[in-house]
């Protein structure tokens, strides 16, 4: 099973006005985008856990945080800092701890909510079995 994770630089013009960042999906995502949130005001860390289905690109609007995620070798921990993205592919583990008071987290999403929750693995041993570790 191939999983996908990458970080990346979002793009920003500066003018005497404002700095406009840029997200062409094209060249971050390889599926359709069906849903939209944001993570903010957060207190404490997110749950932890993978979609078997579910693709997703977070982009970090402001502040700092950190994303754990795991794409097949071990969990790492991974600094997000405005303007920074990560793209997050069906399998890896993912979540979010050590938010600033700043922090916004913009996600995008391939799938829309499942109330059931049945695309979601929230145990890590369930899911290093799933991929093969």
């Amino acid at each position: 099973m191939k999983l996908k994770f990458e970080k990346t630089k979002i793009k920003t013009l500066q003018n005497d006005k404002a700095a406009y960042g840029f997200v062409e999906l094209k060249d971050f995502v390889d599926f359709e985008v069906k849903r939209v949130y944001y993570i903010h005001n957060c207190k404490q860390a997110t749950g932890q856990h993978c979609h078997k289905e579910e693709k997703e690109l977070f982009v970090m609007q402001a502040g700092i945080c950190t994303a754990i995620i795991d794409s097949g070798a071990g969990k790492e921990d991974v600094r997000l800092e405005t303007g920074d993205a990560i793209y997050v592919g069906n399998y890896v583990w993912h979540g979010f701890k050590d938010f600033s008071e700043d922090a916004m987290v913009l996600a995008m999403s391939s799938t829309n909510y499942m109330e059931d929750r049945s695309d979601y693995v929230e145990d890590y041993g369930e899911y290093k079995k799933l991929i093969g570790n």
